[in-house]
């Protein structure tokens, strides 16, 4: 790869090496593409161990080639969901060396939210938080809302930003539901728990990208069945590693139809709705707390430590 890109990298990496404080043992890095490159090259420069952790993007748009290069290299790696890591171990050049660790969710920050009482008469509330971009699909979203039964009365609520908002507002005019759809842009955490509590159902279509780049396991759906919001999301990446039949209603992507009646399914039936989020509520506290992940860190970095300093 001879491109500026892969130069500029380079020369990031030049400065971290001549900058490195001495006692520094090893470098770990987020993210398999930029950041990983330029930990990769200081790390020669230095005769230093590397290590990465893998999310999402990095994965899918980076190159197999370089995926394979970097993993080679690379002390270890670890990843935050089991879906990458297969991904991951295909391309690795020795078994066990890409280990999973599901980042978790600080709980702290997330109280549980009062389900609507049965018979209540105000509208539905459907909410999804995620930037609007193409691998969320909203577009694929607004299409099922539309679909939704005449006779049920709903609202939806868009938090995020992301340059597709706009074309997404004129598309929900074009199909009749401009008056129900509200985009509230880029919101602060407490907007965005205010949000999960007045709501009934948390929705996020999310879909592979045309470079394919896709979500791993989107903090957003653990912080809404943190807080006992029912989910209805699509059968991509790791998704069903979190959404579970017992947590939530999964569908396949790009197909607003099976979305639309996921929804109405669940719209309809507010006993399932508390089911599925009293589920989804021990579902995230019981499997994807912080703790274990950041466990398995310490034992990973810590390993550097002793033969480095033996030596």
């Amino acid at each position: 790869d001879r491109s500026a890109s892969r130069r500029r990298r380079w020369g990031q990496a030049a400065v971290l090496a001549a900058e490195l404080p001495a006692d520094v043992r090893l470098l770990y890095v987020h993210y398999l593409h930029t950041p990983a490159s330029v930990a990769r090259y200081a790390a020669m420069m230095r005769g230093l161990p590397f290590a990465f952790s893998a999310h999402a993007k990095d994965i899918y748009t980076t190159p197999r080639w370089e995926l394979q290069s970097k993993i080679k290299d690379a002390a270890w790696g670890v990843t935050c969901t089991a879906y990458n890591q297969r991904v991951l171990s295909d391309l690795a050049d020795r078994p066990g060396k890409v280990s999973l660790a599901y980042h978790g969710l600080d709980l702290t920050r997330f109280p549980a939210r009062r389900p609507r009482r049965p018979g209540t008469s105000k509208p539905l509330r459907i909410v999804s938080v995620c930037r609007a971009v193409e691998k969320k699909g909203l577009d694929d979203l607004i299409r099922a809302l539309a679909k939704l039964p005449k006779e049920l009365d709903w609202r939806f609520e868009h938090i995020g930003g992301g340059s597709m908002v706009a074309r997404l507002a004129a598309l929900a005019e074009t199909l009749g539901i401009k008056e129900r759809v509200t985009f509230s842009g880029l919101k602060p955490r407490e907007g965005v728990i205010e949000a999960y509590s007045r709501a009934d159902l948390f929705v996020l279509a999310s879909r592979v990208a045309k470079n394919g780049d896709r979500d791993g396991l989107p903090n957003v759906i653990m912080e809404a069945m943190a807080m006992g919001l029912p989910v209805v999301s699509t059968d991509v990446s790791a998704v069903p590693e979190i959404v579970t039949p017992e947590t939530g209603v999964l569908v396949p992507e790009r197909r607003p139809d099976a979305l639309s009646a996921a929804m109405a399914d669940l719209l309809a039936d507010p006993e399932r709705r508390a089911a599925f989020g009293k589920a989804g509520a021990m579902r995230v506290r019981d499997r994807f707390s912080p703790k274990p992940g950041l466990d398995l860190l310490c034992k990973l970095i810590g390993q550097e430590r002793p033969a480095r300093n033996a030596a």
